[in-house]
């Protein structure tokens, strides 16, 4: 089976683990039980090892598709159209809050023929632990179990089953079913985890299918009806939204950065991260977007999951950059080499090696979102303001160091402009914290640290030749990271050293700058030297990083302002199909990089609140 664009995929989840789902009705990678569990289902990484799970008309032509997401929800519908009628596939993952039975989890798959009459043919080849392991294929009257290292799932349904050898390109054995359907008729196909010594559930009748669909198109709703967000791009900021939310791990509150692991930022080449672990950073930025439309409760959740985590320090007091979504600390990275990768793109990587790199912004992001949450949310305690006080006093001794910076850059470490920013952020906000609250503070310390760092980033992180801030100190080259210095107060937004870094920005890379049309990249790859091989893409967070600059410079220069709108509007075009975002988009327009992005779809929200406020 041929590759699919990236952003031919759909995501469903429950908040333990999520699924991407194609326009042609496969499931080409599904993790399980949770994000950051080996995967059972990822063709999207190899087409003939990785396993799917497919549900389509057996026809091979003339089949057209629309998939499109259940209003306010997370509920997918993929339809058939064929000359012979009209066929829905609804995809969703039933949501189960609090602890209990695995079983619980699971994909449930309803086939509906909406009009007319049509031959279905469906195919279930799990390959177990990143397929590394040969699961056995039991077929059952109930349905078929598969049963792998540690792990076995049961594919309840009514259809026969027969069995599949490893063979006909595909590496894993499977199950398989060939159906006829007529108008109003439908089946249901549930996929779940079941014990060693058990069988399949029984075949899921109409009427709890219906109502397993009707709880999670409710839970959805009920959810995303708690939105403030009122303003001009709402379909859109709640599609965020509802992505960001499933992106969320339940029992703990962790986000994870992407679902996905080892989608290429470079077709071909070796830019390929597992992405399914929690970025401080990213989990940060998260609330800030959902606190900003009224999702306070996610915040809460993660502060107490970033207060565990600042109870278990490094020894020399500093925090790990991500963590796995349950806490752990070990995020050992290997590479897969026995799959081909999205489209021959190698190695395939899991687990992440940056997770031991210092990278000194996460403090300030850290602070901030604390500091947000204090006055959006809920008081922090006073234990935890114990534990933020010594990583703030840990910042003032560490922040001269070199570190890898916000890029997770491989390629040596340097006095990053933006690191030095946040750990501006990351003072000023224990500062004020300390103020609101009348917290016990060495006020003084911290202040004569915080105006140091300022003082250096004004000196060495301005060149003044270029007429921008730039990469890092003693350098020309520019980066879209310091786009965030207006937005963290560190300079006014129409500061002319400021005005003069959005100038040299929006440049094309032609001239030296980083933008094409709106598409904005991160750095250049050919003067920053960031120790990978390969080209990059532009980075999608960046474009909306670019419209806030712009709309907060827009405040005194309605032109500005009428930029970051048509900006903005214009990097709605390159959502996919049912409004998701990959990390970044290639230069015909394609989704490149893990998908969908959290960092891109809360950038959006962010952007759309301030550009609406603006606007006003």
């Amino acid at each position: 089976m041929a590759y699919q664009p990236i952003d031919n995929y759909a995501l469903i989840g429950n908040m333990r683990t999520s699924a991407l789902v194609g326009v042609n009705g496969s499931i080409d990678w599904l993790c399980f039980p949770h994000f950051d569990s080996p995967s059972i289902f990822a063709a999207i990484l190899d087409d003939e090892q990785g396993g799917f799970f497919q549900i389509s008309p057996s026809v091979a032509d003339g089949v057209t598709t629309k998939q499109l997401y259940w209003p306010e929800t997370n509920v997918l519908v993929t339809r058939f159209f064929t000359t012979k009628g009209v066929a829905e596939l609804v995809d969703f993952m039933p949501v189960v809050r609090g602890e209990g039975d695995e079983r619980q989890h699971r994909v449930v798959r309803r086939l509906t023929m909406v009009r007319g009459n049509m031959d279905f043919s469906l195919e279930c080849r799990p390959a177990f632990d990143y397929a590394r392991s040969q699961g056995e294929v039991v077929i059952t009257g109930r349905g078929v179990i598969f049963r792998g290292p540690g792990l076995h799932m049961a594919l309840s349904g009514q259809p026969p089953f027969t069995s599949l050898e490893a063979g006909d390109g595909h590496a894993a054995p499977g199950a398989a079913s060939a159906f006829h359907l007529e108008e109003n008729e439908s089946l249901t196909f549930v996929l779940h985890q079941i014990p060693e010594d058990a069988g399949c559930s029984p075949a899921v009748p109409d009427q709890e299918s219906e109502e397993l669909f009707r709880s999670t198109v409710n839970f959805w709703r009920k959810w995303i009806g708690k939105s403030t967000y009122k303003g001009r791009w709402r379909e859109m900021v709640h599609r965020s939204a509802l992505t960001l939310k499933m992106l969320t791990f339940d029992p703990t509150g962790a986000i994870v950065a992407a679902p996905t692991a080892g989608l290429p930022e470079d077709v071909g080449g070796e830019r390929n991260w597992d992405y399914r672990y929690t970025w401080i950073r990213d989990a940060a930025f998260t609330l800030y977007a959902l606190q900003r439309i009224g999702f306070t409760e996610e915040a809460g959740c993660f502060m107490h999951w970033i207060e565990a985590r600042t109870r278990e320090p490094n020894p020399d007091g500093s925090l790990q950059i991500m963590y796995g979504i349950d806490g752990r600390h070990d995020l050992t990275e290997t590479t897969l080499d026995h799959l081909k990768g999205y489209r021959g793109s190698r190695p395939v990587r899991v687990g992440n090696g940056a997770c031991n790199q210092l990278q000194l912004d996460i403090y300030g992001e850290l602070m901030d979102s604390v500091y947000l949450y204090n006055k959006h949310g809920a008081p922090i305690s006073h234990d935890f303001w114990v534990q933020l006080r010594k990583l703030i006093n840990w910042v003032v001794d560490n922040w001269q160091r070199e570190d890898k910076g916000i890029w997770e850059m491989r390629g040596g470490s340097r006095h990053f402009t933006y690191s030095k920013l946040m750990c501006w952020v990351a003072l000023d906000r224990g500062l004020r914290l300390a103020e609101k609250r009348s917290f016990p503070a060495d006020r003084e310390r911290w202040l004569a640290a915080r105006d140091a760092v300022y003082e250096e980033i004004m000196t060495q992180g301005w060149n003044q030749d270029r007429g921008a801030f730039v990469q890092s100190y003693g350098s020309d080259a520019l980066d879209a990271s310091n786009l965030l210095m207006p937005l963290t107060f560190f300079v006014a937004p129409m500061d002319k050293r400021m005005l003069s870094t959005l100038d040299e920005i929006l440049k094309p890379p032609q001239q030296g700058g980083l933008v094409s049309n709106s598409l904005t990249h991160r750095y250049n790859v050919n003067t920053s030297g960031d120790g990978l091989a390969g080209e990059e893409a532009t980075f999608n967070i960046c474009s909306f990083w670019l419209v806030e600059a712009l709309t907060r410079a827009g405040r005194t220069d309605p032109k500005r302002l009428e930029d970051a709108r048509l900006m903005f509007e214009r990097m709605l075009g390159y959502a996919n199909h049912v409004g998701l975002y990959s990390e970044e988009t290639g230069p015909c327009g394609e989704a490149l990089g893990n998908f969908p992005q959290a960092f891109t779809h809360l950038a959006l929200i962010s952007a759309a609140v301030n550009l609406d406020k603006e606007l006003e």
